[in-house]
């Protein structure tokens, strides 16, 4: 739900990358941020039952960089950003108890005679890092960034926040059950595996891990600022995170965007089996796409001789696994990793994505005979997600969010009784969006799912055809909240738009939101 390619699944870290695409969240440049002092804040909104101490803290800004291989740090150094900690507490019913702390990044607004306050950036994931996005999103503001401070954030276990790491052989637990029931079966032994490294690593932590923590964490780096009210911007899982702190922080918002948005009632360990409908449909999509460049691509001539070769392929892997690349960036796929190779490369609909996914298909589709490869940058860091522990702490953190928010089935059967019922329908998807995880596996959640009973007045952003984050879901949100307003982009096959998209029509109209803090009279409709 973003690296080169993105945040996964509920997300799409977005401004992880050049201006680029949405895909797989790779997290990097991990370090401690300066602390902070514990002086007085400026007045803000104090929040009792022993939390004080961490409301009234006010951030240690200081140099990003944190030695000389730092890079991300230096350019955020270089683009006039500083960077601090923020002190919280592991356990909110227990603040005298153990801290952590959460890195911020700031970009202070120019326009300091106009300044209309701070706005809060989150990307995504869950698991998505945003300390480094403030000097590109600041672009994508136009006329109202200079009126703002712009806010980045590591949310808690991310990134240069205090990490969690479960030490998985892989980065994400997003797999394929496979064509059959043995690979199933495999699927279970292995995310239970993933479970039980978590707990065995990190058991009195996870049942802090949960988006209702980091709403309570964004409150306080809102009183750290200084800000009775904060400004908001999410992607993807980023909407769930946003709303939920509208429920529980009411009042303490002023402008905020919620782009590629999530159902609350749908958001969970099975989120993607909402998904399923909308992946199958980009995939064809995209299928039509490389046939009229059969020369370039060889995967058939029409979107059926593509689609076709796609099941080749992912049959081809289920006798014995594909061979790609060559050293030291040689990998082995099967049938539970090929589809996510397809599920990352579909949630956009731009030609540079439908591209990347057209070479990817072609290599595979070479392996799949037998024949040498040669593996672009961008594939192989996709590939080492699924096959290496190199991105181990993303995949950890992101499912001890999800797992730790809503309780999944326990029973393996459940998940196979789904991947069945979908096959016929959804032959690449469903037996990736129906497949068990850690999540069957997790102890139950500390807190119950945030009930939506409040109305919030906000903007939501959603493209018709989301692959990620399905339209309806915005639909769904909007209407639980009436005073919202939703901005939606027609005939685009698109996860997160604003900014990144290169929609003219939906910059346009978030940032006069932006500048005026007044939502449109009406719901707003964009063209591709």
């Amino acid at each position: 739900m973003a690296a080169p390619q993105g945040d996964f699944v509920i997300t799409s870290s977005p401004a992880l990358r050049p201006a680029a695409a949405v895909g797989l969240a790779l997290a990097a440049c991990l370090g401690a941020a300066p602390s902070v002092t514990a002086t007085a804040a400026p007045t803000a909104f104090k929040s009792g039952a022993g939390l004080d101490r961490y409301y009234g803290q006010r951030p240690g800004w200081g140099s990003c960089a944190k030695g000389p291989d730092d890079s991300m740090g230096r350019d955020l150094d270089k683009a006039g950003v500083r960077c601090a900690d923020v002190s919280v507490p592991l356990d909110y019913a227990d603040p005298g108890g153990r801290t952590i702390t959460v890195a911020i990044s700031r970009l202070k607004a120019t326009d300091t005679r106009h300044r209309i306050g701070s706005i809060l950036l989150n990307n995504g994931g869950p698991g998505g890092r945003a300390l480094q996005s403030p000097p590109e999103f600041r672009t994508w503001m136009k006329q109202a960034g200079p009126r703002y401070d712009v806010i980045g954030f590591d949310p808690r276990f991310v990134g240069r926040s205090t990490p969690l790491d479960c030490g998985w052989p892989v980065g994400t637990n997003l797999f394929s059950a496979g064509l059959s029931r043995a690979s199933f079966e495999r699927q279970v032994t292995f995310q239970k595996g993933l479970a039980a490294k978590c707990r065995a690593t990190n058991a009195s932590v996870l049942p802090h891990v949960n988006t209702r923590n980091t709403a309570r964490d964004m409150d306080v780096i809102r009183s750290a600022l200084g800000e009775r009210t904060i400004s908001y911007f999410g992607y993807s899982y980023g909407t769930y995170l946003g709303t939920v702190y509208t429920q529980m922080f009411p009042g303490r918002t002023d402008r905020m965007v919620l782009d590629g948005a999530v159902d609350p009632y749908k958001y969970g360990p099975r989120l993607l089996q909402d998904t399923v409908g909308e992946n199958e449909r980009a995939l064809a999509d995209w299928a039509t796409w490389a046939a009229a460049r059969n020369d370039t691509y060889g995967l058939g001539s029409t979107r059926a001789q593509v689609l076709a070769t796609v099941d080749h392929v992912i049959k081809t892997s289920a006798r014995g696994p594909l061979t790609v690349g060559t050293a030291p960036d040689t990998f082995q796929l099967d049938d539970t990793q090929v589809p996510f190779v397809l599920l990352a490369g579909v949630d956009s609909d731009t030609d540079t994505s439908r591209a990347a996914l057209g070479e990817q298909m072609s290599v595979l589709n070479k392996a799949a005979a037998g024949q040498p490869t040669r593996l672009s940058p961008q594939f192989a860091e996709t590939l080492r997600l699924t096959t290496s522990g190199e991105q181990s702490h993303h995949g950890s953190v992101q499912s001890a969010v999800i797992c730790g928010d809503r309780a999944a089935p326990r029973d393996p059967e459940v998940y196979w009784r789904d991947i069945e019922r979908t096959r016929a329908a959804y032959p690449r998807f469903g037996a990736l969006t129906n497949n068990i995880s850690p999540c069957a596996f997790w102890d139950r959640p500390r807190e119950e799912p945030t009930q939506v009973t409040r109305d919030a007045k906000l903007l939501i952003v959603s493209a018709t055809g989301d692959p990620r984050t399905p339209h309806k879901g915005a639909v769904a949100l909007h209407g639980l909240l009436p005073s919202s307003k939703l901005l939606t982009l027609k005939g685009a096959n698109r996860h997160a738009v604003y900014g990144m998209y290169g929609n003219v029509c939906v910059d346009n109209k978030v940032n006069h939101y932006l500048v005026t803090g007044k939502l449109p009279a009406e719901d707003q409709i964009c063209s591709k």
